[in-house]
């Protein structure tokens, strides 16, 4: 997540709606905690089962990219 944390999401997530408010995700989410910039590298995997005129076979693909995010704004809710 280019502050030396990492997430692994296993499902494709949940969609974001605006009721879930600032909450964490349900399934596959990410926190910072320091405003700054960060390079995001994703790692996508994928196994490819096919068939067809009398063969079949596997094939495996691994797809990595990565973006500049800049984080700007964090709020803290302090209970007193």
């Amino acid at each position: 997540m280019g502050d030396g944390g990492t997430v692994a999401c296993t499902t494709t997530g949940t969609t974001y709606a605006d009721s879930f408010g600032v909450s964490s995700s349900p399934d596959c989410g990410y926190r910072y905690t320091k405003q700054g910039t960060y390079t995001v590298t994703a790692t996508s995997y994928w196994t490819i089962n096919w068939s067809g005129i009398g063969e079949s076979g596997v094939i495996n693909q691994t797809y990595t990219s990565s973006v500049v995010v800049t984080i700007g704004e964090l709020q803290t809710v302090v209970k007193g």
